[in-house]
């Protein structure tokens, strides 16, 4: 689990940190989209969360290559 938490910032065009990885483990690729959700979802000093439904179209819009799209096809088919 160590390893999923690390690779949680990567993006699957190697535009993530730490490392840059294209290939990040399974387990990372779940984090990945549930720590976008939650980012978007929830409100900060500066702007409301969004929507369940606004959150996944964000991330369907601009997160298209950089997240699995099976794992976030599976979250939309969860929240929707």
């Amino acid at each position: 689990m160590a390893e999923a938490v690390l690779q949680h910032h990567e993006r699957l065009d190697g535009s993530g940190y730490p490392a840059g990885l294209r290939d990040p483990i399974p387990e990372a690729r779940i984090l990945m989209v549930a720590d976008v959700y939650d980012a978007l979802t929830s409100a900060r000093p500066y702007r409301a969360g969004a929507t369940p439904d606004e959150a996944i179209a964000t991330m369907q819009e601009t997160e298209a290559g950089r997240l699995d799209a099976e794992v976030l096809r599976h979250l939309a088919a969860v929240v929707q």
